[in-house]
């Protein structure tokens, strides 16, 4: 597998340092490289700790939850929900875009790619961080969500006043994960066309953000991509 070590930020690689030896860790990787050799996988080596790299974890202000990487070619590049400018955008991520229209009257932008978002504080993360092409779901349980649950659990340990965006069950049941005497939870259905009209539609979830912050006297969330 290219970049069976990928690198990670500093403050993730020093936040996370325990589980990188442990034995889960170990099969994981073992894992990936099994896999490499039979199937393509996605997203590429390099970004597969691109959530990580692009928000450091001091840095850190909202963490928004998804559950895998887009799997079809030219899609992940290691932020939820975001694909990379060029590619067409999933039904998912224009629903989120039309909640934000609907929020905040931002304009729907022309690209998918949310790397702005990281870099403002949003940490994109998956719970499940590669996957095999066209096969959703196909790296769960392999040990990803030990190591994607850890980093949760030293945000909500080591961090206050974030902001934890919970879109599913999936995602919900992350809360356990959460301390709520430290941080504030926002959830409602998945931004899914399956689901959105449920309750996505209309959680206001853009402007809550913003909210929360001018509260506390945080620098707001700039949610255009345009």
């Amino acid at each position: 597998m290219e970049q069976i070590n990928p690198i990670i930020e500093s403050s993730w690689k020093h936040a996370l340092s325990n589980e990188f030896g442990k034995e889960y860790f170990s099969a994981l990787k073992q894992f990936l490289i099994e896999e490499r050799g039979k199937y393509r996988i996605f997203p590429p080596g390099n970004l597969i700790f691109n959530a990580f790299n692009q928000t450091p974890f001091d840095r850190v202000k909202v963490v928004l939850l998804g559950q895998d990487p887009y799997h079809a070619a030219g899609q992940a590049h290691g932020l939820c929900f975001s694909v990379p400018d060029g590619i067409q955008k999933p039904p998912s991520l224009i629903n989120i875009f039309k909640e934000l229209k609907s929020d905040l009257d931002v304009p729907e932008p022309a690209h998918g790619d949310l790397t702005p978002w990281a870099r403002q504080g949003v940490l994109l993360l998956n719970a499940t961080l590669t996957v095999r092409e066209n096969q959703a779901g196909s790296h769960q349980n392999h040990g990803w969500e030990i190591f994607t649950d850890a980093a949760i659990r030293q945000l909500s340990a080591n961090r206050n006043g974030l902001i934890f965006i919970l879109w599913g069950n999936y995602a919900i049941a992350k809360k356990s994960l959460i301390d709520p005497s430290r941080h504030f939870i926002l959830t409602s259905v998945h931004p899914s066309p399956l689901s959105a009209h449920r309750g996505f539609f209309g959680c206001r979830h853009f402007s809550q953000v913003n909210n929360l912050f001018h509260q506390q006297g945080v620098n707001e969330i700039d949610w255009r991509l345009t």
